[in-house]
């Protein structure tokens, strides 16, 4: 079964914004949505780990460890045993913090100024044994939403507790260090096996380091209504957005409604990429293939029957001059995988660009340099591929991949797909999609390949390059699931694209 979370995903300043407005409404102040906010992570924490006989909530200095302060004193009464270790002592707290602070010292939650190498210790008890109080979950409520630099001390001493005490983590609202924007680590940044955050999705939780440090995401709205998807920063590509983006098929169907693909790559020694994009192509529903590659190549990709092979002449202009009589009969061209950096591969790079027809630009296409390319058409750079057409390093593209992703759009007008986990895809005048769906199993060789051929067969279908982008970037992302093992290792990118069919069956009759 699919479990989701909902589609908005917010910026920081609009969580705020959310939020002023909630406190508008009458009868509503900030220590309800606090209260709020801590029962839902008390119910998130019993519901995880039914057993936990206590916990230790870190508390910082703002709102985030106010509701870590309340949440303390709900497992108290609970009878867990609840504790709080501080950065902050209770007196220097402000506002709703200071009064969770005080109801929580009232009922009687032990609470201690954190220290490094012991906020976790043992400590003997009577009988001389050794125990660990409140230590089967750790709860971090150090910091909110609204850091934007490095973390420093004690703070940072705090998540390297948090992160080698070996115990189960639940952090508040988002994982303290994690920049909620960007998904980027500030420094360093707590690792929570589970994350509860409040009033809305934070863009940073699905975002770039984000959903290695959040673990396992749940919403909690506090009762404060929702933007409308169409304003929200960022949207999760969902199960009723890919489903939309499939054309249903007609009982009486037949192959020329598929639409024509041409793969154009497969360059001497590289085969294996053009024919991965053809299967792909052909295993989301496209009804003609053609793989126009190098004449070396074309045994290798007549090896999978269904496909159309057609050999280019050795001679860059004799190749070019096949190409687009080939050309002319295709409603979508998938161009670079396996094509080389050769004056050959050039030369059809060139008659493919100047085609016109509405095209995927993977791999090869995207090492020669590119003017804007039209809205007609998709880009599918990995983070090398963007460092080079941005003119930077494949390490800043990583540490910002939001940022990388905007830059992109500026120069082009294409539909771009900034490849990794977390696929983003993104358009002038449309609100960028993050993928969360997807497994380690798809790291490996030929899976870009997989995706621009499935993205150029859906295109052939739909005639639609952004709804094709954003499905069959979650389709690529669950077949890789529906693979997945616990290597995370061993699965081939022909494999993957054997799994597209079961991935699309599982939307269509969600």
């Amino acid at each position: 079964m699919l479990m989701e979370l909902p589609v908005s995903l917010l910026s920081v300043a609009q969580v705020r914004e959310s939020e002023r407005r909630a406190l508008a409404v009458p009868g509503v102040d900030g220590l309800m949505l606090m209260r709020r906010a801590a029962q839902a992570a008390f119910d998130r924490l019993r519901e995880q780990w039914p057993l936990a006989r206590g916990f230790t909530v870190l508390c910082g200095g703002g709102n985030n460890g106010g509701d870590g302060w309340m949440m303390a004193a709900l497992g108290r009464a609970a009878g867990l045993d609840a504790r709080v270790s501080w950065t902050h002592p209770p007196q220097v707290l402000r506002g709703e913090a200071s009064v969770a602070a005080a109801e929580a010292l009232a009922a009687g939650v032990p609470a201690t100024p954190f220290e490094a190498g012991r906020a976790f210790a043992t400590v003997a008890d009577p009988c001389g044994a050794d125990v660990a109080p409140a230590l089967d979950v750790i709860v971090d409520a150090l910091l909110g939403i609204g850091i934007v630099e490095p973390v420093r001390a004690p703070i940072a001493a705090a998540i390297a507790a948090i992160n080698s005490s070996g115990r189960p983590v639940l952090a508040l609202d988002v994982p303290s260090g994690l920049c909620a924007d960007s998904g980027r680590v500030l420094g360093t940044a707590v690792r929570a096996d589970v994350t509860v955050t409040f009033i809305a999705l934070k863009a940073g939780l699905l975002l770039g380091e984000g959903p290695e440090h959040a673990g396992r995401v749940s919403l909690a709205t506090l009762e404060v209504a929702p933007l409308p998807p169409e304003e929200a920063a960022w949207q999760r590509i969902d199960v009723a957005r890919v489903r939309a983006a499939i054309p249903l098929r007609r009982r009486d169907a037949h192959k020329g409604l598929g639409g024509r693909v041409c793969i154009v790559g497969g360059g001497e020694g590289m085969a294996g990429a053009a024919r991965l994009a053809g299967e792909a192509a052909l295993r989301v529903g496209a009804g003609r293939v053609t793989v126009a590659c190098a004449a070396a190549s074309a045994a290798a990709v007549a090896g999978r029957p269904e496909l159309m092979v057609h050999p280019l002449p050795v001679d860059p202009v004799g190749a070019a001059a096949r190409l687009a009589e080939l050309l002319a009969v295709a409603d979508v061209i998938v161009a670079g995988p396996g094509l080389g950096r050769n004056p050959w591969a050039l030369a059809l790079l060139t008659v493919v660009r100047e085609s016109g027809r509405p095209m995927v630009l993977d791999a090869d296409a995207l090492y020669f340099p590119l003017t804007e390319v039209p809205a007609n058409a998709v880009l599918t750079p990995h983070p090398g591929e963007a460092a080079r057409l941005l003119g930077g390093t494949a390490s800043l593209v990583q540490a910002d991949r939001p940022a990388a992703l905007r830059a992109l759009l500026d120069r082009h007008a294409a539909v771009v797909v900034l490849k990794g986990a977390g696929s983003l895809v993104g358009q002038r005048g449309r609100v960028p999609q993050v993928c969360d769906r997807g497994h380690p199993v798809l790291a490996a060789p030929g899976t870009g390949d997989v995706l621009a051929g499935a993205i150029g067969g859906l295109l052939a279908q739909s005639g639609d390059p952004w709804g094709a982008a954003v499905a069959a970037v979650w389709l690529h992302a669950r077949a890789g699931e529906l693979l997945a093992n616990d290597s995370g290792r061993g699965v081939l990118a022909g494999e993957v694209a054997a799994a597209l069919p079961c991935a699309m069956a599982e939307v269509l009759s969600a």
